[in-house]
């Protein structure tokens, strides 16, 4: 299991930072792979539950994703049920007025479908990817 940690510093408060990022269907707006959210529905964890496009390594990949913990402004935990096994955690921290983000991302890279080889490749792609993303998020955040 492959597993980034990333974290970002955001002047913007922690409620607006995590109401943007508790909408699923925002994800597409600062992620640049994810093609796609569809099928939202309320979790009985609080967040949302939701179906997803992603694309990694020029294959497209459909999943599921389910929110499994919610603490308004602190956290939120989220596991792929279909498609690329992953658990993405989200915490949320004030600071000096701003925000600090932390991500915990575990997945499995699909390796019977891109080879043994490409696994590298993907992983290093992928912490590309969640710096961009970061990245994104603050630059949205704070306009």
């Amino acid at each position: 299991m492959a597993k980034i940690t990333r974290n970002v510093t955001i002047n913007a408060p922690v409620e607006k930072v995590y109401a943007f990022m508790s909408e699923p269907t925002k994800l597409p707006e600062i992620w640049p792979s994810m093609i796609e959210v569809k099928d939202v529905q309320p979790s009985p964890a609080g967040g949302y539950n939701f179906g997803w496009v992603y694309k990694m390594a020029g294959m497209r990949f459909e999943g599921a994703s389910e929110t499994t913990e919610s603490i308004t402004n602190q956290r939120t935990v989220t596991k792929s049920t279909k498609g690329i096994q992953s658990t993405f955690v989200w915490m949320y921290e004030p600071e000096d007025g701003g925000t600090k983000l932390t991500l915990e991302v575990e997945y499995v890279v699909p390796v019977p479908l891109l080879g043994k080889l490409a696994e590298a490749f993907i992983v290093k792609q992928n912490e590309h990817e969640a710096d961009v993303m970061l990245a994104n998020l603050k630059a949205r955040m704070e306009t």
